[in-house]
Formats: C-alpha cells, sequence, structure tokens
C-alpha cells in the first residue's frame, strides 16, 4: 500500500496530544447543555422562527432518532435499545406522529425540508410499511423540497435489494452503511459479524437502482485492529468505492457506555497505532482519488460533499460534515438534538421519559442551550476550523464587530507553539490548518473553547487521536 508524501508524525507529539477532547458538531458542545432550558423556551424559539421574515423560506434539515437495534455493538455510544419486538415500533411512530403535530402547530405546517436523515439505533429495524408510515407523516406535515439529501442509515445485515427498492421509492437519495471493518476477528471482537460479500452485494444493488450517493462507515481503533489488518479493509473499500466514506476514530469510554465494558482495553490499539493507521488510510484514499473532506469525512471529486469543499461551502452539525447551509435543524425522536436560531434543545433519552411528555402533551425537552455573543463568535471560528482549514480574521471581525487579535488574544499566543510545531501557519490576515495540523484538528479547535479553559476535566470526550 503506498503511503503517500505525509510528513512523519513524531512519538513525542503524538503523546503531547493523546488527550480527550470535543469533536465539534457543534459549539458549545452538547455536554454544555442545561436543564433550565426547558420545553417553554424551545417553544419560544420555534414561534420567533415562525415570527421572522419569510419563515417558510428558509430550509430546515430534520434528524429522525429510531433507537431500536436487533443485536448489540460492542463498540457502540448511540442511544439504542436492543429488542427483537419489533411490536415496539407501531407504539413509537405513534409518539412521533405526537411530536411531530407539537412541531408543526409551533412553526406552521409545510416547513420546506432540504436535508432530512434517519439515524438510530438501526432505521431498518423498521419494516417496509413502518416506514412508508413514517414517511407520510412526514410528507404530510412538512415540504420535502426536490433534489434535497434525504439519507438513512443501513445496517447491512437488516435489507437486502428488495429493501433498497422501497427506500428509493420512498424518496431516500442517499444512502450509509456500516462497514466499520471487514476483518473477522475485528467484528466478532465487536459483536457485528456481517461478510464483505453481503455489503458488496448491496452495494452495487444501491448503485443499480441509483441512489444519488453511497456512504461507508468506517471505525479505527477497534480491539484487535491492527495498521496492517486495516490496510486489508482499505482495500476491500477500494474495490467497493464508496461515494463518501466516513473514518471515525474509535472513542473507548466504558464509563458512559456499558456494552464498551464487553472490550478489554489491553485489545484496543495504541494512539500510536491509530495515528498509523490514519495516516495509512489518507495515503490510500488519497491515492484513490478521493478528496479529503476534513478531520473524518472523504468523497469522490463528483461527490457535492467534495464539491462544497471547493467551493467553501461546507459546514457541519450533529450528523457530521454537510452540503447543507447552516439552517436550522429539528430533531424528532428519542434522544435527538435539534438547533433552532440560537439555541440548542435535547429529548429525553429514555423512551419512558420521552413518551410521558408527549402523554402530557409537552415537548419531550429535557435540556439545551441558549447561546451567548461569545458562543455564537467561537462557534464561527472553530467551524471555519474545522470545515475550511483556514480563518479569516476579517470575517470573524465584520461579523461580530470586533477586533480578532485582540478578543484572541491568549488563543493566538497557545496556537504559537501549534505553528512552531508545524500544525498551523499563522498569517498576518488568518490562520491556516497544515495538512499534518489535520490529524490534529480538534486539539487546534479547542485553543477556542472557552469551556475547556475553565473546565480542564475533559475524560468525558474521546481521545482525540
Amino acid at each position: 500500500m503506498k503511503q503517500g508524501t505525509f510528513e512523519p508524525i513524531s512519538e513525542s507529539l503524538i503523546r503531547q496530544y493523546d488527550v480527550s477532547g470535543p469533536r465539534y458538531t457543534s459549539y458549545p458542545t452538547a455536554d454544555r447543555f442545561v436543564e433550565a432550558f426547558s420545553a417553554d423556551d424551545y417553544i419560544q424559539a420555534l414561534e420567533q422562527r415562525r415570527a421572522g421574515a419569510s419563515a417558510l423560506a428558509l430550509p430546515l434539515s430534520l434528524y429522525v432518532h429510531i433507537p431500536f437495534c436487533e443485536s448489540l455493538c460492542y463498540y457502540c455510544a448511540c442511544n439504542k435499545i436492543i429488542t427483537k419486538h419489533h411490536d415496539r415500533a407501531q407504539a413509537y411512530l405513534r409518539y412521533l406522529n405526537r411530536e411531530i403535530d407539537m412541531h408543526v402547530r409551533h412553526m406552521g405546517a409545510g416547513q420546506v425540508i432540504s436535508q432530512l436523515h434517519f439515524g438510530g439505533g438501526s432505521p431498518t429495524f423498521l419494516s417496509d410499511d413502518e416506514l412508508r408510515e413514517l414517511m407520510g407523516m412526514l410528507r404530510r406535515n412538512f415540504t420535502l423540497t426536490p433534489g434535497g439529501e434525504f439519507s438513512i442509515e443501513i445496517d447491512p445485515r437488516t435489507i437486502d435489494a428488495g429493501r433498497l427498492e422501497v427506500l428509493a421509492e420512498l424518496g431516500f437519495n442517499r444512502l450509509s452503511f456500516g462497514v466499520q471493518d471487514f476483518d473477522p476477528e475485528v467484528q466478532k471482537a465487536v459483536h457485528r459479524i456481517q461478510p464483505a460479500e453481503q455489503v458488496f452485494e448491496l452495494m452495487a444493488a444501491a448503485r443499480q437502482r441509483g441512489f444519488t450517493s453511497v456512504n461507508a462507515d468506517l471505525i479505527y481503533g477497534l480491539p484487535e485492529q491492527t495498521p496492517e489488518s486495516f490496510d486489508r479493509t482499505l482495500i476491500q473499500i477500494g474495490q467497493l468505492r464508496p461515494d463518501r466514506l466516513a473514518l471515525y476514530a474509535y472513542a473507548h469510554l466504558p464509563e458512559r457506555f456499558k456494552p464498551q465494558r464487553r472490550i478489554s482495553s489491553v485489545e484496543i490499539p495504541t494512539a500510536a497505532a491509530k495515528v498509523s493507521m490514519l495516516a495509512r488510510s489518507m495515503a490510500f484514499l488519497l491515492d484513490a482519488g478521493y478528496v479529503y473532506i476534513g478531520m473524518d469525512h472523504f468523497a469522490l471529486p463528483d461527490d457535492s460533499l467534495a464539491i462544497a469543499k471547493r467551493q467553501g461551502r461546507l459546514h457541519r452539525n450533529f450528523q457530521g460534515y454537510s452540503t447543507q447551509p447552516d439552517c436550522d435543524m429539528i430533531g424528532l425522536g428519542v434522544s435527538s438534538i435539534g438547533r433552532v436560531g440560537a439555541t440548542y434543545s435535547q429529548n429525553a433519552k429514555t423512551l419512558e421519559e420521552y413518551y410521558d411528555f408527549l402523554d402530557q402533551g409537552q415537548f419531550p425537552v429535557v435540556r439545551g442551550l441558549a447561546l451567548s455573543r461569545d458562543d455564537l463568535v467561537r462557534r464561527a471560528v472553530i467551524m471555519a476550523l474545522m470545515c475550511q482549514g483556514r480563518l479569516s480574521f476579517e470575517s470573524i471581525e465584520l461579523a461580530y464587530l470586533l477586533d480578532f487579535k485582540t478578543y484572541f488574544s491568549k488563543e493566538l499566543l497557545i496556537l504559537q507553539t501549534q505553528a512552531e510545531q508545524g500544525l498551523v501557519v499563522l498569517e498576518d490576515a488568518g490562520i491556516q490548518v497544515t495538512s499534518k495540523g489535520w490529524f490534529f484538528v480538534r486539539a487546534v479547535a479547542m485553543v477556542f473553547d472557552r469551556y475547556l479553559q475553565t473546565d480542564r476535566t475533559r475524560a468525558k470526550f474521546s481521545k482525540i487521536l
């Protein structure tokens, strides 16, 4: 396998940045949400949106969480319910319908949806008829715009070519396959057995059916993985050639996620091995013609994500990198997170509590955050670094009427060290993340995180390497 031309990363640098930190799918991050933010605050945000000029013309992103899975994957940190009882889905759909009705009541009917994503859990736990029922609910209450991105996460073990046909008929144009690793020993170690042949057959069927884009998820840093074993998975991915690829670092947080306690820490690759996997993955994928989108995403040059990167239109939300404008997002279902205006909100994390709120005619919002001006400034800085790898001081100064070098004087001093290490280039007009710096882009963004400056307890986050 070609190793590319990446500058070798020293062991000392790896040790220095082998720390915990946020992934910055939002800023402030979800751990900063507070229970003082209530359903009443959420209603106020929805109604302020409704009162805004041309509210119906402003597109929304819509996320629907389906929590059910038939079997447990040991690495999983998602909010899920393991069950073989598919009849539980019908009750869940009834409550989703109530939550949709409440949104329509406070926002107005016919809100334009330009991005729709079904996540989980395993959305394909739902039967074909149940998926039809759910899409019918959404189409009755929202306007799914032609040309929008409508995606669904696929567990290859729960679907066949016939079900792919149903997804296409329902309007889904993007699929995301959970691959993680093709190595049988790794699959056994994480309790997710799915032969590579199964994924290859499904991917071929998806292409034949004409889905706009097919994504594959990989995870590096899983138990029993080595750089050499992951090379073999990459070779198979090169043959599979998905339109997009998400390459995530495994976050081992057994104190937070009970299933991960079944994974022995001694089986997990070292930080140096993980960096090697990342470096080799980047080299292989770039040699294979993929465009590096940022941090954990790759795409073929003609995919809309790569086009957005070239045109400077890339954004980041709770699902990762996105081509959609920096728009509001409605989260439906248990544990879902939303963003409306300058607020974030999250639903109850258990079915019992979620159902109870809706039985009382209340939004199931249990926590959230109203962003301050400082939050908004720092969010703009962090997202520019995470999405474009470059920050223009002038763009922040004009948007927020401040002097960047004065406002962020302490942060720029800290960045001097990262500049000396070759992670960033400090220019008179801005900041540029280097090719080596992309390995540590979360560490670059963390410099501007005001909450981390005052709270050094980072164990709740995953390691950045």
